[in-house]
């Protein structure tokens, strides 16, 4: 999928640019795979605030994908590759043999008309959906599953894959897409090949308002705030933050700061991370 660009009869489409959606077959969703969505505006039960900058955008709704893709040994054509609202990478609408249809996330490569399979019976094909013992080493995988039967959780974003590593014992070795390498049970289900959409990233928004549309709030500055408000306002003109370093508005320690528990329970999955340190038991 390419990139198209604008010409620049405003200043805000000077730089934006988009997605040309050649790979997109259909503008038309299955109406059977789709949920209403209602929005929060980033509140709770209670009507609190919870996650600051969200509200408005446009009226979506949710297509539901086979993360599971639990149809061993059924075949299915597929028939439409589709955009979602919902993500960023492409869908793709498959029939399989005994007439049910489903969304999959569309790995690239995958055309209409390509027959897609889950199972131990299915070949080493993109789209193809197995247990990582069933999968060769080295293999690109993506919508990879963390706990057997659970669907798949790792992997999804538009251009992202992992490489199978090694596998050793009860467990598969995993170099993820931020470089971590990591342990997930061998009986776990991964996708053949690295979704689809790799352009996605080279898209520059270009102005407010296209945020503001993706349920996008504005965001101020806390420099810019009054000491009441903000750990780092206050202060005539441009100054700094007073502290020894940056914070949230209720005075944590924010940027940098690692939130990960020491002692959590997975850690001993994880072999390397993303930083290149091994994690410390």
């Amino acid at each position: 999928m390419g990139i198209k660009t604008f010409n620049p009869y405003t200043p805000s489409r000077r730089h934006m640019t988009g997605s040309d959606f050649a790979e997109i077959t259909t503008n038309k969703p299955e109406k059977a795979l789709l949920v209403s969505l209602k929005k929060h505006a980033g509140r709770n039960s209670q009507g609190k605030i919870t996650v600051r900058h969200r509200g408005g955008g446009s009226r979506r709704q949710y297509r539901i994908i086979d993360f599971k893709r639990k149809k061993d040994g059924i075949p299915a054509v597929v028939k439409t590759i589709e955009y979602d609202p919902n993500r960023t990478a492409n869908i793709a609408l498959i029939w399989y043999a005994d007439g049910e249809k489903s969304y999959i996330l569309a790995p690239a490569g995958l055309k209409v008309g390509q027959k897609v399979m889950s199972g131990s019976a299915a070949e080493i094909h993109v789209g193809n959906c197995l247990e990582m013992k069933d999968i060769p080493v080295g293999t690109q995988i993506h919508n990879i599953e963390l706990y057997p039967g659970k669907g798949g959780q790792f992997v999804r974003a538009a251009g992202n894959s992992a490489q199978l590593m090694a596998k050793e014992g009860k467990y598969a070795t995993l170099r993820m897409p931020s470089g971590e390498m990591r342990m997930v049970p061998i009986i776990c289900r991964a996708t053949i090949g690295q979704v689809g959409n790799q352009d996605h990233e080279l898209i520059n928004i270009g102005k407010a308002g296209r945020k503001r549309h993706m349920g996008f709030r504005p965001t101020v500055r806390g420099s810019v705030m009054n000491p009441n408000d903000h750990p780092h306002g206050g202060g005539e003109g441009k100054t700094g933050i007073g502290r020894p370093g940056p914070s949230t508005p209720w005075g944590k320690p924010a940027l940098g700061l690692k939130t990960r528990k020491k002692h959590k329970k997975s850690n001993k999955m994880i072999i390397r991370r993303r930083d290149g340190k091994a994690l410390t038991k």
